[in-house]
């Protein structure tokens, strides 16, 4: 592997960990969110991520978002008949984004970015010194 590469893969990491912190922001911001339908309700969303591998070397090659899938743990229910959002059975429906695990979930996210940065700035260092032994 080229120390190049390097460059792409830790980049390929930072933007996937940028989405992932994005989403988690999204959740976070949404988490408290109340509608007059169970269908219209919030549903917290997560990133999917895939391994990309160079199909001549068989090496790895980064990573990328495949997409972005929501949460399919139902929406919390509760009864609040004087809620201007209530339906007509007096029920309004929050958000299923559990703010516990969104946190954990953001401080992993920063975690892995604030690594592919380190990689990035010691592939950069190492660049530099072996040009520095040319001189």
């Amino acid at each position: 592997m080229s120390l190049f590469r390097i460059f792409d893969i830790a980049g390929s990491a930072m933007s996937a960990q940028s989405v992932r912190l994005n989403t988690t922001a999204s959740n976070l911001a949404n988490s408290e969110t109340v509608s007059s339908s169970e269908a219209n309700a919030y549903r917290a969303r997560q990133p999917v991520f895939a391994a990309l591998v160079d199909t001549f070397s068989r090496e790895a090659a980064g990573v990328r978002v495949t997409g972005i899938v929501e949460d399919r743990t139902p929406v919390h229910k509760e009864y609040a008949p004087d809620n201007p959002l209530a339906d007509e059975e007096g029920y309004i429906y929050k958000s299923n984004v559990n703010a516990v695990e969104e946190m954990a979930n953001m401080i992993s996210a920063s975690r892995s970015y604030q690594n592919s940065v380190e990689v990035l700035n010691t592939s950069k260092q190492l660049l530099m010194s072996t040009l520095r032994l040319g001189q």
